[in-house]
């Protein structure tokens, strides 16, 4: 267990540090990313395609800065997550994560950051345990000090293993995993959205439908990401903490959400996007990411998110507002 106190966290809220330097844009992976999110797009790949679409570099998948996480790019001292919480990584869930953006993240930008801790506070689990919440703000910007892309995570810290009752109501017995890696699902006979007028409140976004988790889908993930935690690769560490089995990344999982609004809208018309993530996704599961149209408010269009298991169980609920041209981008 941590040292941590809901004190020492609250004494600490306002406080900023640096959180992230020199993070260079690669165009290798910005392609390794796109593929560990399983979005074929060429947009992500291929300098024509991005060309083509109107870019002049390439851009990045709207979850891309989670890949600011590797240790080359955090100045030392302030740890994986920018900000030093004391939590304990092996009792640590991702609650909530939330982008505002400037403009695209493009291959070629060097990014820095600073993190602030916005909130602490103290919550009963419903098998009973204290979860410990802490709110984190990045702001990313450019080499000129522009600002690009504003991040905002909830974690939690629980006092032991999570039951799979406290995050995952419905669980299925999944101790078996499939040989082989998973497979995406393109999206098929969707056109993405080119003008506002043709988007009504109820309109339904793209299906990404991702078939038959793997253990290996987790360890690219963290491979491209820099979410190194073992509890979603190490099947002998999880276990060892009470899970029945390695899990995913809930950014993984946002990734797949992700793969749904850029097809859906463009990566360039996304202005906020938010996911929450409400239960576990576990080996052999296959998950569906479905969107509907909830508003629209020219040049605005705000849709919700839902990402399923094959049992009906929600695993992310969330949400994306994007900017849409009033008339044919043509």
């Amino acid at each position: 267990m941590s040292n941590r106190t809901l004190d020492r966290l609250e004494s600490r809220v306002g406080a900023t540090v640096e959180s992230v330097e020199g993070f260079t844009v690669e165009g290798g992976k910005v392609a390794e990313f796109a593929a560990a999110v399983g979005d074929d797009d060429p947009v992500f790949r291929d300098p024509e395609a991005a060309a083509d679409r109107g870019f002049e570099r390439r851009p990045a998948p709207p979850t891309f800065t989670r890949s600011s996480m590797f240790p080359r790019y955090r100045p030392d001292g302030v740890g994986r997550l920018g900000f030093d919480l004391g939590f304990d990584i092996r009792y640590e869930l991702h609650g909530e994560q939330a982008y505002e953006f400037a403009r695209p993240v493009y291959v070629g930008d060097t990014l820095s950051a600073t993190t602030t801790l916005t909130d602490a506070y103290e919550r009963e689990g419903r098998q009973g345990g204290t979860m410990t919440f802490a709110v984190l703000e990045t702001e990313y910007v450019d080499a000129g000090g522009a600002p690009v892309v504003t991040e905002r995570e909830t974690l939690i810290e629980t006092d032991g293993p999570v039951a799979e009752s406290d995050r995952d109501p419905d669980p299925i017995d999944r101790d078996a995993t499939p040989d082989g890696a998973s497979v995406r699902q393109p999206v098929a006979g969707f056109e993405p959205v080119d003008s506002v007028a043709d988007v009504a409140v109820g309109d339904a976004g793209p299906t990404v439908i991702v078939e038959e988790l793997v253990p290996q889908d987790f360890v690219r993930y963290a491979g491209a990401s820099g979410d190194f935690n073992p509890i979603h690769y190490d099947e002998r560490y999880t276990r060892a903490l009470g899970n029945r089995s390695v899990f995913g990344q809930g950014m993984l999982v946002a990734g797949y959400a992700g793969h749904l609004v850029t097809d859906w809208f463009g990566v360039a018309a996304i202005r906020r996007f938010r996911t929450r993530f409400t239960a576990r996704a576990w080996p052999g599961d296959t998950l569906t990411v479905t969107g509907e149209v909830t508003g629209v408010d020219a040049p605005e269009v705000t849709a919700e998110l839902t990402a399923t298991r094959q049992t009906g169980q929600t695993v992310l609920l969330g949400d994306v507002t994007a900017t849409i041209p009033t008339a044919d981008r043509a």
